[in-house]
């Protein structure tokens, strides 16, 4: 299975794993499962530090990624297009636009938002 992993899942991978749900953690730590971020996260987490709502260490995300056997998925324009065509479940753009990553690359997004769940895509919570 291919999973995209939503931007507050990533953080609790990397600095919180016990919050991530029994069905979540299963999932990204079974080596049958290729796990993805999105760019739009990364965007997303840098936003969040230079606001100073986040910390996080983005000068280790390579080393990040690389320990936990992540790999990074593009934002293409395909992406945004199909984005800003959602209808408005969620008003979050960078939500928004891992949905329509997850629905044009067929992947399952692991994500505890529900109002994610709501745009049909297949989600791990």
């Amino acid at each position: 299975m291919r999973l995209l992993v939503d931007t507050h899942v990533f953080i609790w991978m990397a600095s919180q794993p016990e919050r991530l749900s029994a069905a979540a953690a299963a999932a990204v730590v079974n080596p049958d499962n290729e796990v993805f971020l999105s760019a739009v996260s990364v965007w997303e987490i840098s936003i969040k530090r230079a606001l100073g709502r986040l910390s996080f260490p983005l000068e280790r995300l390579d080393a990040l990624l690389a320990e936990m056997g992540i790999e990074t998925l593009d934002m293409t324009a395909g992406h945004g297009i199909a984005a800003g065509d959602l209808p408005r479940h969620h008003d979050d753009p960078f939500d928004r636009a891992l949905v329509a990553q997850a629905r044009i690359e067929g992947m399952t997004l692991v994500s505890a938002d529900q109002a994610v769940a709501r745009y049909g895509v297949p989600v791990i919570a």
